[in-house]
């Protein structure tokens, strides 16, 4: 059955927390940033304008991503996109991160942002083949993991 993506529903936020936690665990750690975002997607995400979105397969979910609000008006940060173990290779991913950018141009944004780590080969692979540049890293960026920061204008 095809993936269906869906807009957030905080009957699903354990969802959001739980492959996050996952991902975060198996690629690299949790940060007390990332903790606090992942329990408290409202808080965070959605009350500051943001977005998040899952991706569904058979009522189930199995992958998901989040646009968070940033400093900069029309830009919002590309994050906390997560795909259950046993589903990833199945161009989840891809489906979220076009969804993303999608929806995106349709809020006529500025851009998106993300920060990433280069051991991620596959991810800044796809990152790069959707058009995002890479930036200059800030010192003080959110993340203790990221090593590249990347924008996609529209």
């Amino acid at each position: 059955m095809a993936i269906k993506i869906i807009d957030y529903k905080s009957k699903y936020a354990k969802h959001f927390y739980e492959l996050n936690i996952e991902w975060l665990e198996t690629f690299f750690y949790v940060e007390p940033y990332d903790e606090e975002v992942l329990s408290h997607p409202n808080k965070y995400i959605i009350d500051k304008g943001g977005y998040i979105f899952f991706a569904m397969k058979n009522d189930i979910v199995v992958g998901t991503v989040a646009l968070m609000p940033t400093e900069e008006i029309g830009v919002l940060e590309l994050t906390k996109m997560a795909v259950s173990p046993e589903m990833r290779g199945q161009k989840i991913g891809q489906q979220l991160l076009q969804h993303s950018i999608d929806f995106s141009k349709t809020k006529e944004l500025k851009g998106l942002l993300l920060y990433s780590n280069t051991k991620l080969e596959n991810a800044i692979y796809l990152y790069r083949k959707y058009g995002f540049k890479e930036l200059e890293l800030e010192k003080d960026n959110p993340y203790e993991r990221a090593d590249i920061k990347m924008f996609l204008k529209f």
